[in-house]
């Protein structure tokens, strides 16, 4: 197999090789697939929602697939990737199936198979992994009891999914912040000396992502919707873990975590506690900036990832 060739030699020409079969299998297997895509119905709630009606929706089944078999392909494979493999499958065929439906899926059920895949990451994680945490910015080591840390990783995952899933509003905007996301995690593991077998995976996801954007840059052909978004969350999340610094999620992933996850908070509270917050403010963020600050899309992409990447070199810039 490719990948043994890899492992057993580092080539580089073969790991570059990797890289560009999963740029180039997304682009031309995206050109070829969109067509048989959902198409979308338009949002009704979301501002300019209306505008992407009759639009491919799902392309995230296709980057996803892409990322899978050119892991197969090219990255040494163990249990512990094979599992996460199959979940990342899993959490972006649900997410597929409800962009397919003509009835959405509704929040709870969506919410019980992402509290299943998280579970699943969380046995996965503890039986490969340490359950000792580093926080690097504090130069410190702390162990979790097993129990509360599998606890403290389905919050993580379950938050993960969801927060990358509503920023998927704007043309460009979850795929831009999710590469800028899981590059500083690259960073992170390069740094710290994390194994260079998910590090690798990480530069093929990214490519897959910069893959689906080459068609999703405004104005967008296509949308990746929830086969994408919950795919990417679920990645940035296992990724994060794999750092050994799960805490790091929180500063890598802050815009995405501002954007989607005000709007979480905001639902979760007025709901179950009858808390009403943030009454002003457009949820989520991205509505509020083009809606009410009459950004425009392009601005609102650029803008945000221009926040996420100085945060990103801050933090790159203290745990060294």
């Amino acid at each position: 197999m490719l990948h043994t060739l890899i492992s057993e030699s580092g080539n580089s020409l073969l790991a570059l090789g990797g890289i560009l079969f999963a740029f180039l299998a997304t682009v031309f297997a995206t050109a070829k697939l969109s067509d048989y895509l959902p198409k979308d119905a338009g949002r009704e709630f979301a501002h300019d929602g209306k505008l992407s009606a009759g639009k491919p929706r799902g392309a995230g089944i296709i980057f996803v697939l892409a990322f899978v078999a050119a892991t197969l392909l090219f990255v040494p494979l163990d249990a512990e990737v094979i599992i996460y493999l199959v979940l990342i499958v899993i959490s972006m065929l649900t997410g597929f199936l409800d962009d397919a439906s003509k009835i959405p899926w509704g929040e709870y059920k969506k919410g019980f198979l992402d509290l299943c895949v998280a579970a699943l990451v969380a046995f996965t994680f503890l039986k490969f992994n340490s359950n000792t945490i580093v926080l690097p910015l504090f130069d410190l080591q702390l162990t979790i009891h097993p129990v509360l840390f599998a606890v403290l990783i389905v919050i993580l995952v379950w938050a993960s999914v969801n927060v990358t899933n509503c920023t998927d509003g704007v043309d460009g905007l979850s795929g831009t912040l999710t590469i800028i996301t899981i590059m500083t995690i690259y960073m992170i593991d390069r740094i710290m000396g994390v194994s260079e077998q998910f590090s690798y995976m990480i530069l093929l996801f990214a490519v897959c992502i910069l893959g689906y954007l080459w068609y999703n840059a405004t104005p967008s052909k296509l949308m990746m919707g929830d086969a994408g978004s919950r795919a990417m969350g679920l990645f940035i999340s296992i990724a994060i873990l794999k750092t050994g610094s799960p805490l790091l999620y929180i500063p890598a992933a802050l815009v995405l975590i501002l954007d989607g996850g005000l709007g979480l908070l905001k639902v979760f509270l007025l709901r179950f506690l009858k808390i009403r917050i943030l009454k002003n403010v457009r949820t989520p963020l991205h509505d509020q900036v083009r809606k009410v600050w009459g950004w425009s899309n392009t601005q609102t992409v650029f803008r945000f990832a221009i926040i996420q990447i100085i945060v990103a070199a801050a933090v790159i810039y203290g745990i060294q």
